[in-house]
């Protein structure tokens, strides 16, 4: 008798979609958990939320140089810049045919946009009122449209870098996208703008679209976003580089319309070993194979 594994195989890809359904639900339920007691008037969160944010407006009142900063700071991170940055690298996906992943990105954008109004409107909830406020906004409170767009746009840009970069690289990255969110929305209740749970809620909110839309995406075009990240590996690389990759590869019969990215292989190509006796002159010697690529786009 033969004993077989029947178990099932979890891919690759399965392991993604996991991770982003994960966080989509976690995040949504979460943010429900968070509106509700917002909504309802929570004693320990009302008088967190109003204690905090007083404190930080009186400071912000008594500090006027420090509050001018922290107010340019808030308005360079707020929401339009944010959208242009995401819309900018749409377009630049698209344009070097990475056009599922483009899509990816403008999806991010405008269901992040779109969600943070429905959010906003549904909820109706008032900001913070000083009788001397050292900023102005409007429109309703909850969640925090800025801190929800600067997390949806860094994120996209460390899931961007990530497969490039290496790990000094990814944490560099990692750090400097969790210092900007945090520090613009923390500028949003320093001013006196925002509730904290407004910040909370936005970037909660934020985890709802960043998972939901790549689930969609991958279930909609399932390896459509692999396949774009080799084009963008394949396209970021320097001219040398890639002739020398190229070069290094047996040729394909491929169509004029075929993207060089798609002949990229899963694993590495090795030509034939060269033997000394077809090269006059050369000692004898052992074979010597071209040198392969390595998974990170880098000769060695």
């Amino acid at each position: 008798m033969h004993l077989t594994n029947s178990s099932p195989i979890i891919t690759a890809r399965d392991r993604h979609l996991l991770r982003h359904a994960a966080l989509a639900v976690c995040c949504a339920g979460l943010f429900a958990a968070l509106a509700a007691l917002v909504q309802t008037g929570w004693g320990p969160l009302s008088r967190f939320d109003h204690e905090l944010t007083g404190d930080l407006h009186s400071y912000a009142a008594d500090h006027t140089v420090w509050t001018a900063s922290v107010q340019m700071f808030s308005d360079i991170g707020g929401t339009i810049t944010m959208r242009s940055v995401l819309g900018a690298v749409a377009l630049w996906l698209w344009l070097i045919g990475a056009r599922t992943l483009a899509g990816w990105v403008a999806a991010q954008t405008l269901i992040g946009w779109g969600g943070q109004w429905v959010l906003k409107l549904s909820f109706g909830r008032q900001r913070p009122a000083f009788s001397d406020p050292v900023a102005h906004a409007s429109g309703p409170a909850f969640p925090s449209g800025h801190a929800m767009a600067s997390a949806i746009t860094c994120a996209v840009l460390v899931g961007l870098l990530w497969p490039r970069a290496r790990r000094a690289g990814r944490t560099t990255a990692c750090t400097t996208a969790a210092l900007t969110v945090l520090a613009i929305g923390a500028s949003r209740v320093f001013l006196g703008l925002h509730w904290t749970t407004d910040v909370l809620a936005g970037w909660l909110a934020a985890g709802i679209v960043l998972g939901a839309v790549t689930v969609i995406v991958e279930l909609a075009r399932p390896g459509a976003l692999a396949r774009d990240f080799r084009r963008v590996d394949w396209r970021t690389r320097p001219r040398v580089q890639r002739v020398l990759v190229s070069s290094a590869r047996p040729p394909r019969d491929t169509g004029p319309a075929d993207d060089p990215a798609d002949d990229l292989p899963d694993a590495p190509s090795v030509d034939a070993p060269v033997r000394a006796s077809d090269t006059p002159g050369t000692a004898a010697g052992p074979a010597t194979d071209p040198v392969p690529d390595r998974p990170d786009g880098l000769l060695r």
